[in-house]
């Protein structure tokens, strides 16, 4: 067996028992970082696929700040936990189909693969060509106008959510200069008349 051969199932294996951990752990912070785990060894699955770019992008974007937002809520949350554990038995059987259909998917590519159906095979990059370098050239020439038009549903999003968190108007402390010229001395201070108090 090749040393990349061994590597592989390796890391595939890690990879499934992080999966089975995610869904099976009763700690909702231990489940987070078994997906860290698992997002660490699909990035490293991707580099001997030798595309770096989605290694490097399924680390800094999923692991760097998706997961760590993911572990900040859990933390904050005070989750109950038999509460959600009280409707698992209602789900399962939908749970069940999606998860065989997902089954029948992942074998239909795997097994068209291996049994040689699909004509595409893995390109295999030079030394003086780069990964990172051919998306990019891709993304802005081929793609360039779906790639705004993400850029701009993103933007729509972003002032979806602060308009969506701002539903009442906060008191504005800006002054109006025409109200303050025509503010009299009278309007500024009131003397107030009080009773002396005697004291025995």
């Amino acid at each position: 067996m090749e040393f990349r051969t061994f590597v592989f199932y390796f890391l595939a294996a890690i990879l499934v028992v992080a999966g089975l951990r995610v869904i099976t752990a009763r700690n909702p912070v231990h489940a987070a970082l078994y997906l860290v785990l698992a997002f660490f060894t699909a990035s490293g699955i991707w580099m001997l696929l030798q595309a770096e770019f989605l290694a490097i992008a399924l680390v800094l974007i999923y692991v760097g700040a998706v997961m760590v937002l993911f572990l900040f809520v859990v933390m904050m949350l005070d989750i109950n936990l038999d509460r959600l554990r009280e409707g698992f038995w209602s789900y399962l059987p939908l749970g069940s189909i999606i998860a065989l259909l997902m089954v029948a998917e992942m074998g239909l590519v795997l097994g068209g693969n291996y049994l040689g159906l699909f004509e595409a095979e893995v390109p295999q990059t030079s030394v003086d060509h780069s990964n990172v370098q051919a998306v990019g050239r891709l993304l802005f020439t081929d793609y360039v106008y779906p790639f705004e038009l993400a850029s701009v549903i993103l933007l729509v999003g972003i002032v979806a959510a602060v308009a969506l968190t701002q539903r009442e108007r906060r008191q504005s402390k800006a002054v109006s200069p025409s109200q303050q010229v025509f503010v009299k001395a009278r309007d500024r201070y009131r003397v107030l008349q009080m009773p002396a108090e005697k004291k025995d």
